[in-house]
């Protein structure tokens, strides 16, 4: 393990970013033939739009669906916000929540291609699909989407049904091997077999025909395997042939870095983390995973950062992101290019969030610049830039990323580390730690190196002991805590079930003051809720006063040296959130931010 540097609240640490690649389509194995529609051209700039899954998970309806474009119409078409992607179970009736109902029935053809619920979108019935559905939202002046899962449904290799076009079947074509960690409803398509192109050709021939416009393809980004490489191949193929313009994201992430020569010649966007939620660690990991994609980020094709959770999201709650980092996330998400997805119930917009939205001058830095790159990291005081087609002008993001009262520690100097927990690692670690002299003690959870998916964890049990006795550490209140997903919870996993200890989700940090008469720390550090049989991997960590560095100021100067930027010594600098000009400066510009704020500037040379 290398030494790693970085401040207590945030997730994983990225690696720097692999060789560049690029070029034309080319496919493997089967499928050889290159296709002459360039599909880059399909999204000169990264797509901006709206997706259902943040504010109404499983449950869009049509009605639903048909208020946000009456809103999306309203309030953002006039900014650019022009998809609206219905999300995942569309097909199955009874889904609820965020969740999978495994055997589900799915409403499917004689073909075995998943169609809209009747129930859900009566407009559906007797063969209509999504068309009507597809023409209300394009009458609005805006364009559809769908989620797909990759594959084909377990129901339809149950019931055996044909191959459009074909004399095949689905028990010709299905991996059964190939299966999704946490949907229960597809089987992998073994792209090897006859009949199965066929099989994604009649799925995309039949979407394209109902007038889709965008298509946002799940469980085929990670890990990105053999099997998974080949069915994005065939799918790049299958849109192709329906000659229609149907943007191709994929989901979830994180798409490893090594395949970005390969997915940027495949699809549009793809997602570089698990689902991104409003805590601020997953946001401040961001900055990591956007700057190691820098090399594989071309016209056309994007890494994702996915959804963004603003305003009223899971149903009917407001964000928990802080007015500051919803201006950090939106100026991240646009120096660095990354589509834009909104994920707010958009019939109840705020007028705080609608201008945030809609900031003209800033979304002008996701739609129309270049050579998008991170300049500096001090410490966590980042600096981003890009170059503007046609302009002398610099774009500039300066960011203080760090966390109030956070500090930075060294990994390897935990007082305890566990091995890896889940996938092929051990079930549980029996941790026991001597943080005896410690001002303070931190209960730590990374991922197992595999992403956070499902890496929800508990510390069952945990108890300090020393001269002073024993004391259940679930009566002592902590310093600060923080976690990937969810909450980290007293009594209960990161999801709401009962357990005696504490439970949290990677990348999970909780700081304790150590009470006096106290000098170990016991527990038993698990995976939650059956979460291993889900994908689910984590390590704990529990670290002590010497892995601590100093603690984080509440503001702190960002700032960037023209030089750097390829300009002159002089240069005039407007604010862009603000939209005013804000000065002339000589050789450098610098803000004093707040933890967890940014600004967003055009900077003109002064000849």
């Amino acid at each position: 393990m290398t030494t790693m540097m970085k401040t207590l609240c945030v997730g994983a640490v990225f690696a720097a970013a692999a060789a560049a690649g690029g070029g034309c389509h080319s496919y493997s194995r089967n499928n050889q033939e290159n296709i002459s529609a360039d599909f880059h051209e399909w999204a000169k700039s990264p797509p901006m739009g709206w997706n259902s899954w943040d504010c109404f998970g499983t449950t869009i309806t049509e009605d639903i669906a048909k208020a946000q474009a009456d809103a999306q119409e309203k309030y953002l078409k006039d900014s650019g916000w022009e998809y609206l992607v219905v999300d995942i179970q569309w097909y199955e009736g009874s889904s609820q929540g965020h969740s999978y109902r495994p055997g589900a029935k799915l409403a499917m053809d004689e073909f075995g291609r998943l169609l809209p619920a009747p129930n859900k979108f009566p407009s559906s019935v007797d063969g209509a699909g999504f068309k009507p559905l597809a023409d209300y939202v394009h009458s609005k002046g805006l364009k559809f989407g769908i989620h797909l899962m990759r594959g084909i449904p377990r129901q339809a290799v149950q019931q055996n049904t044909p191959v459009k076009g074909t004399d095949y079947h689905a028990q010709d074509i299905a991996n059964t091997r190939s299966i999704c960690a946490w949907n229960p409803d597809m089987y992998g398509v073994d792209m090897t077999k006859p009949g199965a192109q066929d099989y994604y050709d009649s799925v995309f021939e039949l979407y394209a025909s109902w007038g889709i416009d965008f298509i946002k393809v799940d469980d085929i980004a990670r890990p990105y395997d053999s099997v998974q490489q080949l069915e994005i191949e065939a799918m790049r193929k299958a849109i192709d042939k329906t000659g229609r313009p149907i943007v191709f994201s994929l989901s979830p992430g994180d798409t490893p870095v090594e395949k970005g020569a390969h997915v940027n010649r495949f699809a549009n966007m793809w997602r570089v983390s698990d689902d991104f939620w409003d805590r601020w660690s997953p946001l401040y990991g961001m900055f990591g995973r956007l700057n190691k994609w820098t090399p594989y980020r071309i016209e056309g094709a994007y890494p994702d950062a996915d959804m963004l959770p603003f305003g009223i999201i899971e149903f009917r709650r407001p964000t928990r992101f802080t007015k500051d980092e919803q201006v950090t996330c939106m100026s991240l998400w646009c120096i660095a290019r990354s589509p834009l997805m909104l994920g707010a119930d958009m019939t109840q917009m705020d007028d705080w969030t609608l201008k945030l939205l809609t900031n003209k001058e800033v979304l002008a830095v996701n739609q129309n610049s270049t050579n998008n790159r991170q300049i500096s990291n001090n410490g966590d005081l980042i600096v981003w830039a890009a170059d503007i087609p046609g302009s002398k002008d610099k774009y500039v993001a300066l960011f203080n990323a760090t966390s109030p009262g956070s500090r930075e520690v060294d990994f390897l100097k935990a007082k305890y580390h566990s091995i890896r927990i889940g996938g092929d690692g051990e079930r549980e670690a029996q941790i026991k730690a001597d943080i005896g002299g410690s001002k303070a003690f931190a209960l730590v959870v990374t991922d197992g190196g595999d992403t956070m998916n499902y890496d929800h964890a508990a510390w069952l049990n945990p108890v300090l002991s020393g001269p002073a006795g024993t004391k259940k550490l679930t009566e002592l209140k902590w310093k600060s805590a923080s976690q990937g997903w969810g909450e980290t919870r007293v009594g209960q996993t990161s999801d709401g079930r009962r357990i005696d200890g504490i439970g949290t989700h990677a990348v999970s940090v909780i700081i304790y003051d150590r009470p006096e008469g106290y000098d170990t720390v016991t527990a038993r550090g698990v995976l939650a809720d059956n979460c291993e049989n889900r994908g689910g991997t984590v390590e704990f960590l529990v670290l002590t006063d010497e892995a601590f560095g100093a603690e984080a100021k509440d503001e702190a100067e960002v700032s960037v040296n023209f030089s750097d930027l390829g300009i002159g010594k002089r240069a005039r600098v407007r604010d862009l959130w603000a939209g005013k000009d804000i000065g002339t400066f000589d050789g450098s510009f610098s803000q004093v931010l707040k933890c967890h704020a940014a600004g967003l500037y055009r900077i003109t040379p002064v000849e």
